[in-house]
């Protein structure tokens, strides 16, 4: 894959709404989203830590990823992941944590109740991302 400054060249970050409550299928669908993104780039594996959300670490979404890892094995093209969990109630331990406190703060106004368009227009913009479509919440489980 090229030099660490190629790739530091090419990180970015990617944000992805959900309408509705997070949930296994919203969890897995992200993770597929992101796994396309990434092999059409030329990545071949994501280091994934997440916390231990119960829509994390469910059974249909660990499922999910070993079957995904299982056809990366297989030979079909695609990014493996490489699940890292991390220790529950550790905030300190996430290296993402200080970065979603800054942004909270950068964004809100707590003497001004925003509207939710409005509130996702300034993340994304403070976090330099590109919009994407809201991930839907299945009915099933509404």
């Amino acid at each position: 894959m090229g030099s660490g400054g190629d790739l530091a060249r090419r990180a970015h970050m990617w944000l992805r709404v959900v309408a509705g409550r997070p949930v296994s299928a919203v969890t897995v669908e992200l993770r597929a989203w992101c796994a396309a993104r990434l092999a059409a780039q030329g990545f071949m594996a994501l280091l994934l830590s997440w916390a231990n959300a119960s829509w994390h670490r469910s059974h249909a979404v660990r499922h999910w990823m070993r079957q995904h890892n299982q056809q990366d094995k297989r030979g079909a093209v695609g990014v493996r992941f490489v699940g890292c969990q991390l220790p529950s109630k550790s905030p300190w331990r996430n290296p993402l944590e200080p970065k979603w406190v800054h942004g909270k703060r950068a964004v809100s106004d707590p003497d001004h109740l925003r509207r939710a368009a409005e509130l996702e227009a300034r993340v994304y913009a403070y976090y330099g991302c590109e919009p994407n479509a809201h991930l839907i919440m299945p009915k099933k489980v509404a």
